[in-house]
């Protein structure tokens, strides 16, 4: 059985994909700083890369029932680098434990950033990560 704390480090190893909304008039959001899913888990995201538009994120929370001694070896490190793929929206990988994932990342609004999760192509979950 997987718990609701489970899923947020499932969303680390899982396949991710984010529909794609008509964003080309959307303003660009400022992605920088802490976020916390209703769970407490917790995310530290900003700019980074040679052209400061990639999105690295570092779990800087790891709650419930995931909060496991080898999980929690992750805590503090970042755990995912994405490049913008469109505004407010980034591809890339999520890797833990030595396994990868792709990713994508949508900020929908300045203080909510959402990340679907897809494990086995069947189960899918979107959690909400926002601004702490």
């Amino acid at each position: 059985m997987i718990s609701k704390a489970t899923w947020a480090t499932a969303l680390l190893i899982a396949s991710v994909s984010v529909p794609s909304f008509a964003q080309d008039a959307a303003p660009a959001f400022d992605p920088k700083g802490s976020f916390v899913d209703s769970y407490g888990t917790s995310f530290d995201f900003k700019l980074c890369g040679d052209s400061g538009t990639d999105l690295c994120g570092v779990l800087t929370t790891l709650k419930g029932e995931s909060a496991t001694p080898e999980n929690l070896a992750f805590v503090g490190k970042q755990v995912m680098q994405a490049k913008q793929s469109a505004p407010n929206q980034w591809k890339g990988a999520l890797s833990a434990g030595g396994i990868s994932a792709d990713a994508t990342v949508t900020q929908v609004s300045p203080d909510t950033i959402e990340i679907q999760g897809c494990r086995a192509v069947v189960l899918c979950q979107t959690l909400a990560y926002n601004r702490g």
